[in-house]
Parts: C-alpha cells; sequence; structure tokens
C-alpha cells in the first residue's frame, strides 16, 4: 500500500501522488509498488527494500542525494494466547532532494497518529524537522509501552500470588523478552540518532533545536 501526504492550510492531508514535498508512506509495498516509486522518485532499490527485512537492524546509509535511515519502531500484538505482545519493527525513513519516503512491513501507531494529523505542525517539505518529529514520535511510543508492559507486569505478579499458573509465567517470559527487544533496538537507535544529530547526515537547522533536544 502506497499513501501520499502534504500540507495544506497547515494541515497534513492525503494526497493522490508523489508531487514536491510531500511524504510518501509504504506499508508492505508490493514488488511492483516498489518498482513504480523507485523509478518515479530515482530512489536507489536496495534501500526501498532494506526496511522489508524483519532482521535488519538500525542504521544509515547515503547515497547521491537521498539518505536511508533505518529505525526500530515498537509495535504491539495480539499473541497466540490473547495476550499483547511487543516487539520491534525496522522502518525505513528515505530522504530525498523532494520527498521523505517510509517504508515498513506494517502499519505502526507512531506513523499512524502522524498521518491521521494527531501531530501538530508537520511539514513533509521540511525534510530535517520532519524525520526529527517522527523520531520523537517513536521514542514517545516506546515511553508508553514501557508504561504499558509495567503495569501488565504488576498485575501478572499480583495473579502468581494467588496461584501459580503456567499462564502468568508463560506472560511474565513474554514480557521479559519484550524488554529485551527494546533494549537492544533502543541501543541501536540511539547510535543511529546521535549520527542524525552530528549534522553530517542531514542538514540541521537552529529552529530545530527543541525537537532535537526532545
Amino acid at each position: 500500500m502506497v499513501r501520499y501526504y502534504k500540507n495544506a492550510d497547515n494541515k497534513l492531508i492525503e494526497a493522490s501522488a508523489a508531487e514536491p514535498g510531500t511524504w510518501v508512506n509504504m506499508i508492505n509495498p508490493t514488488e511492483e509498488e516498489l518498482n513504480a516509486i523507485g523509478e518515479e522518485l530515482k530512489i536507489d532499490a536496495s534501500f526501498l527494500h532494506a526496511a522489508l527485512d524483519e532482521e535488519e537492524t538500525s542504521h544509515i546509509d547515503c547515497e547521491e542525494n537521498q539518505t536511508l535511515i533505518i529505525i526500530d519502531v515498537p509495535v504491539a500484538e495480539t499473541g497466540e494466547k490473547n495476550n499483547v505482545v511487543f516487539a520491534t519493527l525496522p522502518v525505513g525513513i528515505i530522504v530525498t532532494t523532494d520527498n521523505v519516503v517510509t517504508v515498513s512491513l506494517k502499519e505502526t501507531s507512531a506513523f499512524r497518529e502522524i498521518a491521521e494529523g494527531k501531530v501538530k505542525n508537520v511539514f513533509p517539505v521540511q525534510k530535517t524537522k520532519f524525520v526529527l518529529q517522527v523520531l520523537l514520535r517513536v521514542a514517545k511510543r516506546y515511553l508508553y509501552y514501557l508504561k504499558q508492559i509495567d503495569k501488565i507486569s504488576h498485575f501478572v505478579e499480583k495473579q502468581l500470588h494467588k496461584s501459580m499458573k503456567n499462564k502468568e509465567l508463560f506472560q511474565l517470559l513474554e514480557l521479559e523478552k519484550s524488554l529485551v527487544y527494546f533494549s537492544t533496538s533502543l541501543q541501536s537507535d540511539s547510535i543511529t540518532i546521535k549520527k542524525i544529530l552530528s549534522g553530517k547526515v542531514l542538514k540541521l537547522y537552529e529552529e530545530d533545536q527543541d525537537l532535537l533536544d526532545d
């Protein structure tokens, strides 16, 4: 699926094509969609495919007039036993001369909130600021899920005090696994963000200082 977003009247709205200044959001794209966007925006094919590998780790690659930023984004899904399972998913952010393109295997809450206009003052035409806003939204989503994990852990521990059941033990193991995913992903994301903050990957602007601090 491919969707386009642009600014109109200080709001983020859906567009019909990848005109200059738009955000191109690709979720589980087909090979035909990848080829079409690649040809239209002159994007390296390896950049578009990078985030579609679930084992891809956070990093940055630069080619002529385009930069690929891979970040690990937190996701929450329903497990086999109807319990909540937390994990991370690689998302590619490709910054070209005229556009920002994002590629992921699944839709994530952080990007959905931006697409639905729940994040104020989002301007894809301001590419550096847009990338920083995405990173901030992802960071906030990590904090939200960590709070959820904390609440679920306390609840499960109380249940364990009442009766030792395999269900609660398995759930604690799942939560522990989730924290390992988060810890590993945050470490690699941190390295990527430090590279961005160096100013060598994207041009940084003084007015974005607050976003950088956040």
